[in-house]
């Protein structure tokens, strides 16, 4: 009994603290405490946010020179090992490498003695057949000797003389001649030397014009046509070379999406070495009418490629399709229309939907 009373006195008496030692909440308080603490609403926390300061650019259109640059490679116009057809002694080489030759010069001999003298040999017979066939010819005219003793004088001689044909066709592979004119390349033997068929003795190139080999992506293939005009320039020399497509590939590398073209430039003062690289630049037709803006306002995402313009005063993502790329600025085909204000400040800090104050209005893209 003294237990339950004692509980009993233990909750009056904490009723009576809560109700007059607490103080009151009041619904403001009561609202505070719902909400966790440091939350605010999105549309208080847009409000309060102040304005990004951005620079912009009125989006104007202006002629662009639709020109593209490309790697290319130089190839000799040219090229040719030169190699023995007959095993033999080289008796004669021409010993300046690196020097220009004309087409039919002799650049090696082989030792041709043993051949020679066969066909001295040969061409003693076939003159002494040629004596045997004219007595049988007169007394074939009498009936002195019969058709087939003469057929058999006369098919002597002409086998006589194929075997000189033969013989000359051997002589000619013992000289080795320029197929056409060119450059003597690096010796690959000597004078003295005993070569087997198919010894490489040099090399000939022909440098003079040149061959330009490079890869053009499909998508521009319809600009260009077998004798258009290109330029040249080499790393060390930017001065442009003058050059002319002379064969277009009709296949399409599937791996590369792009077509293989050959140019042709001429060489005379020796600038374009073969196997050198060089800047191909095309000019894919007239200038036209464009919007331009810098390389640094345009965003690529997954979707594509954006830009952020103002519109009442707040930041709008804008997607946008570009075409050719100079060294500062991008070509855009599709999405932005002249009067445009293109951010291109403060990109990294803006939202869709971003309040902006504009500080710079810039007429030209070239910004820093």
């Amino acid at each position: 009994m003294r237990a339950f009373l004692l509980f009993l006195f233990l909750g009056a008496a904490l009723a009576v603290g809560k109700v007059f030692l607490l103080p009151k909440a009041t619904g403001e308080s009561k609202t505070k405490l719902i909400r966790p603490a440091g939350e605010t609403s999105k549309e208080t926390k847009a409000a309060d946010k102040p304005p990004v300061r951005v620079e912009v650019l009125l989006a104007h259109t202006q002629a662009v020179e639709n020109v593209i640059t490309l790697p290319g490679t130089v190839l000799p116009n040219e090229s040719v090992d030169l190699k023995a057809e007959l095993a033999g002694r080289l008796n004669y080489l021409l010993t300046k490498e690196g020097q220009f030759v004309a087409k039919g010069e002799l650049i090696a001999k082989i030792n041709d003695k043993e051949l020679r003298a066969q066909l001295l040999k040969i061409d003693l017979q076939e003159q002494r057949a040629k004596e045997v066939q004219m007595r049988q010819q007169k007394l074939l005219a009498i009936e002195g000797v019969s058709k087939e003793e003469y057929a058999i004088a006369a098919n002597n001689t002409l086998t006589l003389g194929a075997d000189k044909d033969l013989l000359r066709a051997q002589l000619e592979k013992t000289e080795i001649r320029a197929p056409f004119s060119g450059k003597i390349g690096l010796r690959q033997v000597s004078e003295g030397a005993f070569l087997m068929p198919g010894t490489l003795v040099a090399t000939l190139v022909q440098t003079n014009p040149v061959k330009v080999d490079f890869a053009l992506p499909e998508k521009y293939a319809h600009h260009l046509r077998v004798g258009s005009a290109i330029h040249l320039s080499t790393e060390g020399d930017q001065s442009p070379v003058p050059a002319r497509i002379a064969a277009i590939s009709p296949l399409v590398d599937p791996s590369l999406r792009t077509l293989t073209i050959r140019a042709v430039a001429s060489n005379g003062a020796g600038r374009l070495v073969p196997g050198m690289f060089v800047r191909v630049q095309l000019r894919l037709g007239g200038n036209t009418a464009s919007i331009l803006v810098p390389s640094q306002a345009i965003i690529p995402e997954l979707k594509g490629k954006k830009v952020f313009v103002v519109r009442a005063g707040k930041a709008q993502e804008q997607f946008i399709q570009t075409g050719l790329r100079q060294e500062q600025q991008v070509q855009v085909t599709q999405g932005l229309t002249p009067g445009d204000s293109v951010i291109v400040s403060s990109i990294m800090a803006l939202r869709n939907g971003s309040p902006v104050a504009v500080k710079k209005a810039a007429s030209s893209p070239h910004l820093r």
